[in-house]
């Protein structure tokens, strides 16, 4: 059972820590495994990783540094595009968890979806890494609404989630209703669009009726959704603290509205020329 200070989503009976500490771009990264650990101790049950990030490594050390029973925190990894081919997936996968000291994550995903490689290569390589004990629940990342579909199709097991861009800034109700219908959950990186949402004035608006910061506020719009997980980056303790502490607070029905308006912005981080599929139009 994993020990959280953020509340759960649930998929198939299965729970997630629905605020994760995302471990994407260290600007310094002598500093990472202090800061993950800070995580960890500060009440996050949920580390999101990827070979891709380079984090790997301190995610396993902090993890060895604080301690923590490996039952009580959830560890996401990811296995890019480049490792699409049945092989050399297996490889990274083995990789990863060597990097890590780990025997398993509790959440495996194909990183970006990859054009020159069969979709059901793809997903048998990643099927397999759950049958042999190497990851007990997987996923998908930077799915469009058609490669949902033919993920959920090639599927046998039931996929956990998939992890997209999605902050207020950003329309992703063709995705959400997408992995709704096969009861997937919808992770969301960049959360904060690294940083511009926090300077929207109707955001700001809300935080102060709330004495909470943009952040705070942007965060419990997020999770606040159904089957919604958020995996902030954060490099301040107090940043960590912050995005962590939003069990006191709610936003109204008219609140959310409000920032789910600023939707139509339509304002995309993470655009990868090498390796984004065609978008869906909001």
């Amino acid at each position: 059972m994993f020990s959280s200070a953020s509340p759960t989503v649930s998929v198939s009976g299965v729970n997630i820590p629905s605020i994760g500490y995302g471990t994407m771009l260290f600007p310094e990264p002598e500093k990472a495994v202090t800061l993950i650990s800070e995580a960890i101790k500060s009440g996050y049950g949920h580390i999101d990783t990827a070979r891709k990030y380079g984090t790997e490594k301190w995610v396993g050390e902090a993890l060895r540094f604080t301690g923590v029973g490996r039952e009580n925190i959830w560890i996401t990894t990811k296995v890019t595009e480049e490792n699409a081919k049945a092989d050399d997936f297996a490889r990274s996968v083995y990789k990863s968890l060597q990097t890590m000291q780990l025997n398993y994550v509790d959440l495996l995903l194909i990183h970006w979806p990859q054009p020159k490689i069969p979709l059901s290569e793809t997903i048998g390589a990643l099927i397999k890494a759950k049958q042999d004990g190497l990851a007990k629940n997987i996923g998908i990342s930077n799915f469009t609404v058609d490669l949902i579909h033919k993920a959920a199709q090639i599927s046998s097991e039931q996929l956990f989630t998939n992890q997209v861009e999605y902050h207020p800034y950003i329309n992703q109700d063709k995705v959400i209703q997408a992995c709704k219908k096969y009861g997937i959950s919808v992770t969301c990186h960049v959360p904060l669009a690294r940083g511009v949402v926090l300077k929207d004035p109707e955001i700001i608006k809300i935080a102060k009726s709330h004495q909470k910061s943009p952040a705070q506020v942007t965060l419990k719009w997020l999770i606040q959704q159904e089957n919604i997980i958020a995996v902030p980056r954060a490099l301040s303790v107090d940043q960590i603290k912050e995005n962590i502490s939003l069990a006191d607070f709610s936003l109204s029905d008219e609140q959310m509205d409000t920032i789910s308006k600023l939707r139509s912005k339509n304002l995309r981080i993470v655009d990868p020329e090498v390796r984004r599929p065609v978008w869906d139009l909001p």
